[in-house]
């Protein structure tokens, strides 16, 4: 069984159609990378998958479910996790709350939901900060906890929108560890990225440019036709169409909203 069947479905946010209909699927413990430029429908294909956007049309298959009756199975990250401010919590209890969707809010933790919130502590590098607050951390040490807090929930799927993004180095080699250890315990993860040297260590990528564009493995997605479709660069020089095995791919920046070029050599 895929872990997600999409056929033809279509997405509105806000009475705007942010992803035109497309079909597409995911086979189950693998990594999947979303790319494509800003406004292109990559956290909207997250949002459907958990049920906080509803399909406006096609059907949405989640762990061979509705994507609401699979949310219990499903743990999201998102790029900006929200902190209440003056709220005191450390990063143990943080992680904790990672077992409120088995035990409820007021559940008593068991030895083995202490053990579970240890081992994902340990996965993310972060034992030595249990007591400290989360509001003491920064910015790469927040996204961390969060994705300790997703690992200590009961999941067959984990979903992380732009995770690497303006994480320090240190922060980023671990939580890109877990994106390709996760797979090895069963674990589908699909991750939304800017960046295609993220999305070639994928097993399957999906472009996106308002649709799917293309699905498949890394080579046959990341190829020099499809990125110029999905970036729009063949309006941009069409006197130079994109051979030679090169292609300037247009990436976001998320610290300041522009558009920037890259150059990066095409398989």
């Amino acid at each position: 069984m895929n872990a997600i069947v999409a056929t033809d479905i279509r997405i509105v946010r806000e009475g705007t159609v942010v992803v035109e209909p497309s079909s597409f699927s995911i086979a189950p413990a693998s990594t999947v990378a979303i790319i494509g430029p800003n406004g292109s429908g990559k956290s909207s294909i997250l949002h459907a998958i958990t049920g906080l956007l509803e399909v406006d049309q096609g059907e949405l298959q989640v762990l061979g479910k509705k994507p609401e009756e699979a949310l219990s199975d499903v743990a999201y990250v998102l790029q900006h996790m929200p902190i209440t401010p003056g709220i005191p919590m450390t990063v143990r209890e943080v992680v904790r709350m990672g077992r409120f969707a088995t035990l409820g809010a007021l559940g008593r933790l068991r030895a083995k939901d202490k053990k579970r919130v240890l081992e994902a502590m340990e996965q993310l590098d972060i034992v030595d900060l249990a007591n400290r607050s989360i509001h003491q951390l920064s910015g790469g040490q927040r996204q961390r906890v969060f994705v300790a807090q997703a690992l200590a929930q009961d999941h067959s799927m984990l979903l992380l929108d732009e995770p690497l993004t303006g994480m320090d180095v240190p922060s980023a080699k671990v939580i890109d560890q877990i994106i390709h250890d996760e797979p090895e315990q069963g674990c589908t993860v699909i991750y939304t990225t800017h960046d295609l040297e993220e999305a070639r260590s994928a097993d399957q990528v999906l472009l996106m440019a308002g649709r799917v564009v293309a699905s498949g493995t890394p080579e046959e997605v990341l190829t020099a036709e499809h990125l110029a479709e999905a970036y729009g660069l063949g309006a941009l020089h069409p006197e130079h169409g994109v051979g030679n095995n090169v292609l300037d791919v247009i990436h976001d920046d998320p610290a300041d909203g522009q558009e920037v070029f890259n150059r990066r050599k095409m398989p």
